[in-house]
């Protein structure tokens, strides 16, 4: 009988060393809970106007887009064989879970405990708009899971301090190289990482694997590209994205840009220039679209690029306030109604079912046009594309007031990144690779377009993968220091013999 009571406790003790991550997993299913809840309140997802329409009409129909790279359509592509907006969401909610596992799973082989390491992916797992980002049919989730993926794999031996083999830098430079189709904001984090793995010893095998396989995507994209609209590229659409940026302090004056580029200039005193470049740049009646018809044509993106690269050489403080006041917006403790508050509001959970414009379905053919609706419908396969589920709805909008983390705390969390990175002796390369991926996600998309907080929210889990590692890399020295100390002490080994002798290197014992 005695035995009988003590058993459930035997067992217990006998998996005593998984118990450690039951912090995480507590975490997890919470995480997992607070998605089942937005399912439940929007069974069929939330659209971004405009955006959603695009991915999922050129899933519909692909065809290269001009405009945005496609990796994220091939991916509703892949799915849309189950006519379920609801299994979309669920896939991208499972992705976001990913991302915590993935780096709850390198921190504790890097030797952060296991409550440390739960505490890191808290931010992922509970903040509001991540959860939101999540549920919108958009590129960013299977972006940040792509980029998470990829630094898994280039950070899986951390404890070993060595470069990845270059097998798995391979896998990671196609995961990588992907992303880039998916945002092409993501093309600068190639290069971070590529060196970031050049900095390792003998760090060079990794690096060329990386490098020729994040190319692989990237080159059949651009073949294919070029069969559909005759020019190697991505897109097109870099050029009137730049001309935003600096059409707020471009002057011609100072510029002195050739004649077919000076009408390309605001007038000095037009309201125009102080509106936020992510909403300038879709006006019919700015001057790219009324001189260089279509704006998405290779010789306009390659005259509005021209101008805008003119614009900074000519004025780089000018450039630097307009990416600092960013930059500002990011860290400030207020949420700006930017680039307009319709927008903004795109990024909270509604109140009520979205409607959806009469305009064209994107990527139709000529004399079957459809609509964004009916693509909507098409795909998932629902007269309601839309629809909003009480009280469940209710509840992540009250959740959604009060759980997320504002701007000052995602400035401290990279504040703590860049510290980490100075602390990390010994592990520096690999804090600066996901701090520079968070970092370049962050810069890259405000100094090249424009501030939008769908850009800010998928910094986040790579800032504070970043602090984790610096963490894990003071623990370690920590902990090494106590094991020279402790080396120092006088104890009893097969080495070092009698207590309080020195060591002999000539006993056989001590012969490896």
């Amino acid at each position: 009988m005695p035995s009988r009571l003590f058993a459930p406790f035997i067992a217990i003790w006998a998996f005593r060393r998984y118990l450690r991550h039951a912090p995480f997993v507590l975490a997890l299913a919470g995480g997992a809970a607070l998605r089942w809840t937005a399912v439940l309140a929007y069974p069929h997802g939330l659209w971004f106007t405009g955006d959603s329409y695009f991915y999922v009409g050129y899933a519909l129909r692909p065809a290269p887009s001009p405009s945005k790279t496609l990796g994220y359509s091939f991916v509703l592509r892949l799915l849309e064989p189950l006519h379920s907006l609801t299994a979309v969401v669920v896939v991208q909610h499972l992705m976001g879970l990913a991302i915590a596992v993935m780096a709850y799973a390198v921190l504790c082989r890097a030797g952060l405990p296991a409550w440390a390491s739960a505490l890191v992916t808290l931010p992922v797992l509970y903040d509001a708009y991540q959860i939101e980002l999540e549920h919108l049919l958009m590129s960013e989730t299977l972006f940040m899971f792509l980029i998470a993926g990829a630094l898994t794999l280039l950070l899986w031996r951390v404890r070993d301090g060595r470069a990845p083999p270059w097998w798995t830098a391979l896998a990671a430079g196609l995961l990588l190289g992907y992303a880039v189709l998916v945002r092409s904001a993501g093309a600068p984090v190639v290069p971070v990482v590529l060196l970031c793995l050049l900095l390792w010893r003998q760090g060079w095998r990794a690096a060329l694997a990386f490098g020729a396989a994040a190319a692989v995507p990237l080159v059949a994209y651009a073949l294919w590209f070029h069969a559909g609209r005759g020019t190697y590229a991505l897109t097109t659409s870099d050029g009137i994205y730049l001309w935003g940026r600096t059409a707020g302090f471009a002057d011609c004056a100072k510029m002195r840009p050739p004649p077919d580029e000076a009408a390309l200039c605001l007038p000095p005193a037009a309201d125009e220039r102080r509106e936020a470049p992510g909403h300038l740049i879709w006006r019919s009646d700015i001057p790219p679209r009324e001189l260089l018809s279509p704006v998405v044509s290779p010789e306009a993106n390659s005259t509005l690029r021209d101008f805008s690269v003119r614009a900074i050489r000519a004025q780089p403080g000018d450039y630097l306030e307009a990416v600092g006041e960013g930059v500002g917006r990011a860290f400030s403790p207020r949420r700006y109604p930017y680039p307009n508050s319709t927008t903004e509001r795109l990024y909270h959970f509604p109140g009520r079912p979205q409607l959806f414009p009469s305009g064209l379905a994107y990527a139709a053919k000529p004399g079957a046009p459809g609509t964004v609706l009916a693509d909507a419908m098409r795909y998932g396969r629902t007269g309601t594309p839309s629809e909003v589920v009480r009280p469940y709805a209710d509840r992540l909008i009250d959740y959604q007031r009060h759980w997320f983390l504002p701007g000052p705390a995602i400035g401290a969390v990279f504040g703590l990144g860049a510290v980490a990175f100075l602390a990390a002796r010994g592990r520096r390369r690999e804090v600066l690779m996901v701090w520079g991926t968070a970092a370049t996600l962050l810069l890259f998309p405000i100094a090249s377009a424009d501030f939008d907080y769908r850009y800010v929210v998928p910094t986040v889990p790579f800032a504070c993968f970043a602090v984790g590692l610096g963490l894990s890399a003071v623990r370690r020295r920590a902990a090494g220091d106590d094991a020279d100390r402790a080396d120092d002490a006088e104890t009893v080994t097969r080495w070092w013999g009698t207590l309080g002798s020195r060591r002999r290197d000539s006993d056989r014992a001590s012969v490896p």
